[in-house]
């Protein structure tokens, strides 16, 4: 997986699409030469709902829900303060270590790590993962099977070597994900399990620019992310001429998503196409029948649009059989007078 982008590292989440798997996530990103952006920020994220954020301009670590309050102990946000502080003088040094390996020097640089683990509470079963990355593209990342690092560039290749030799490094960061991490996760989970457990079902509309446009299926204000929608026909899932978009966060915690399908056909053939939305590992479905009264569009609606041309074909023949009738008339009362003004 890419690391991700500053924004989206911050605000997406990133977390296991199970019905039943929680997450604990800790990303950190360092930058230099961007102009108004925090050269830090640190943000945790617990099953994708921002925990607690930091950055080089607040200098202080602050909780982002109201149950994370309760989370720890009295001096837990004062702690994690402090290992915010040295976080950030670690990953600004790494920046400036890391740009002659590239030939680089000026401009705009980042450094970003992503680690944190996710436990299933069905099965027990725990993941962990410690992902390094250097400009938008990977640059190490740890393997939790054998403690080894995997590097996909020359340059993060050898880096790699280096980091092989600290054997002691990667089996504790595997021992730290494997339970240190969990036992965090089920405990954070726990305490906001009012937010982080609850099921809000989404808003579903049909939206369309114009009637050549693709139909949208748009989902909005649902709870929690980990949900699918696809388009059916004959209650048959289609792919072709379907295209998927990205599940993306609100502004209240709640998530969006939406998913296009390309269709020119007539309002008999729409209704064979339906909208399903569920939420994974549940049962139940919200389908949306795709009938043109249910489509919210800005454009012309197309039958308006063939009745204005009638209406305009009706009006100039109109026009032209009475200018015809006119014409006939005068010839008929005046032939030579007509004939005159025609040769004029």
């Amino acid at each position: 997986m890419k690391i991700l982008g500053i924004l989206s590292i911050i605000f997406i989440s990133i977390n296991s699409a199970a019905a039943v798997t929680h997450s604990l996530r800790f990303l950190h990103t360092a930058a230099a030469g961007i102009p108004a952006f925090p050269e830090f920020v640190t943000v945790v994220l617990v099953d994708g709902q921002p925990f607690s954020y930091y950055d080089s301009q607040l200098r202080r670590e602050l909780p982002r829900q109201s149950w994370t309050l309760q989370a720890e102990e009295p001096d837990f946000w004062e702690r994690r303060t402090n290992k915010s502080i040295v976080d950030e003088q670690v990953f600004r040094s790494k920046v400036e270590m890391i740009k002659p390996s590239f030939n680089q020097t000026g401009g705009v640089h980042i450094v970003q790590l992503m680690y944190g683990c996710e436990w299933d509470d069905e099965t027990g079963s725990i993941k962990g993962r410690w992902q390094f990355g250097y400009n938008g593209e990977d640059l190490m990342a740890l393997d939790l099977k054998t403690s080894t690092w995997t590097a996909p560039t020359p340059v993060a290749t050898f880096r790699k070597h280096k980091k092989d030799k600290d054997k002691g490094w990667a089996i504790r960061m595997n021992n730290y994900l494997s339970q240190g991490c969990p036992d965090k996760l089920k405990k954070y989970v726990s305490y906001g399990k009012s937010t982080l457990l609850r099921t809000e079902s989404p808003l579903v509309s049909l939206l369309q620019k114009n009637f050549l446009s693709p139909v949208k299926c748009h989902a909005t204000g649902f709870y929690p992310d980990r949900a699918v929608m696809f388009w059916r026909k004959d209650g048959n899932e289609i792919h072709e001429g379907v295209e998927q978009g990205q599940i993306l966060p609100n502004n209240d915690g709640t998530f969006q998503m939406s998913i296009d399908l390309k269709l020119l056909s007539d309002s008999v053939e729409k209704k064979r196409y339906e909208c399903v939305f569920q939420f994974s590992g549940a049962n139940e479905s919200i389908i949306t029948k795709l009938e043109e009264t249910k489509i919210q569009t800005n454009g012309v609606n197309p039958y308006e649009v063939i009745i204005a041309v009638v209406i305009a074909v009706i009006i100039f023949a109109a026009v032209i059989i009475d200018w015809f009738i006119v014409y006939k008339a005068r010839k008929a009362a005046d032939p030579f007078n007509v004939k005159k003004q025609m040769d004029l």
